[in-house]
This record gives structure tokens, C-alpha cells and sequence, in this order.
């Protein structure tokens, strides 16, 4: 009977006695790159003036894609000090910043919208956003990707009791493009 010392040393041996085996150009490594993930954002879910989720942790790469559902909504970005105003610095760039897709319409109850707007997250900023139609900013459709946690006051709930007393503002012109609903049946 071999003892579990004996057992022990020989797998030592065994594996001191193994090498490596090289990797040459014509055989690469077969590892795989990590999936980004794809966060779904609603607007408007169960008819309410609201994006669900409201806040979203995304990491760099992900994927976050918003549906719109029954009414006129849109996406635009802006910042924490100014919900309800897009994020624009049109003026001192050639090329705008933030986005705004453009409002997309939706006429039957219980459906969807036949476009999306999508964004890949570059880096852990926070990125705030609200629907820029009518007075829905004001009452609370809003919402940020990557908030920070215990940095202050800079929350989704202030975010929220802030654009209560502002005025919203439509984006001059549209930064970003829809694109056509990856799954145009999904239940919401």
C-alpha cells in the first residue's frame, strides 16, 4: 500500500518534471476576450414618465441601449449641475458633445418603438440623461449610468429633486444615431 506521503512526492516529481509548452506565432494563444454586457434601459415602462432602471453600473465596453415605449421619448445627455439641459459645448467644438438621438414616436399601447439608441461606456465617468419631451424631465424621467457612490451629493436622487424646478431644453441638433430594434418583440 503507498502511503499518501509517497503519493505526494510523487506528484511533485511529476510536476517538476513537466515543462512548459512554448507558444510560437503560428500557434497562438487560444484565449478569449471578455463579452461586454448590454444594459437594456426602458423609457416609459408601465406608461409611467420614468426610465427603468434609472441607474445603471456599466462597465468599460458595455453596451447600454435604450427602447422606447408608447408616447414621444428620447435620451439626451447632460450634467449633474444642469438636468434638463443638454450637455453641449456646440460653441467652443467642432463636433457637439453628449448625444441625442432624436425623439422616437410611438402611437400603439403596449408596443415598442422600431428604433433603439445605444452607446458604448469609454470610461467610469458618470453620465447623466434625461427625456428631453415636454415637462417629463421635471417629472423624474431622468436617470445616470456609473454614479458614484459616497462622493457627495452628486446622486440620482438630487439629480431628480433638482430638474423639479428647471426648465427643459431640446438638444439643437440630433448627436447620435438610432438604430433598429435588435428585438422589436420583447415584452416590456
Amino acid at each position: 500500500m503507498i502511503s499518501y506521503s509517497t503519493l505526494a512526492l510523487l506528484a511533485l516529481t511529476a510536476t517538476a518534471l513537466a515543462a512548459p509548452t512554448p507558444t510560437t506565432p503560428e500557434d497562438p494563444s487560444t484565449t478569449a476576450a471578455a463579452r461586454a454586457n448590454t444594459h437594456t434601459i426602458v423609457a416609459a415602462l408601465g406608461g409611467s414618465l420614468t426610465f427603468s432602471p434609472d441607474n445603471v453600473q456599466a462597465e468599460i465596453g458595455d453596451v447600454v441601449e435604450w427602447h422606447f415605449l408608447a408616447a414621444n421619448h428620447s435620451v439626451a445627455q447632460s450634467d449633474f449641475a444642469n438636468p434638463c439641459v443638454p450637455l453641449d459645448d456646440y460653441a467652443s467644438s467642432a463636433s457637439p458633445s453628449g448625444f441625442f438621438p432624436g425623439f422616437e414616436f410611438v402611437t400603439t399601447p403596449g408596443t415598442q418603438a422600431s428604433n433603439v439608441f445605444q452607446i458604448t461606456i469609454t470610461d467610469s465617468s458618470p453620465i447623466w440623461y434625461y427625456c428631453p419631451q415636454g415637462k417629463h424631465c421635471q417629472a423624474g424621467m431622468s436617470g445616470v449610468i456609473n454614479q458614484r457612490y459616497g462622493e457627495g451629493d452628486a446622486t440620482l436622487a438630487q439629480y431628480k429633486r433638482n430638474s423639479v424646478g428647471s426648465v427643459t431644453v431640446i438638444p439643437d441638433e440630433v448627436v447620435g444615431e438610432a438604430i433598429a430594434n435588435p428585438n422589436p418583440l420583447g415584452g416590456f
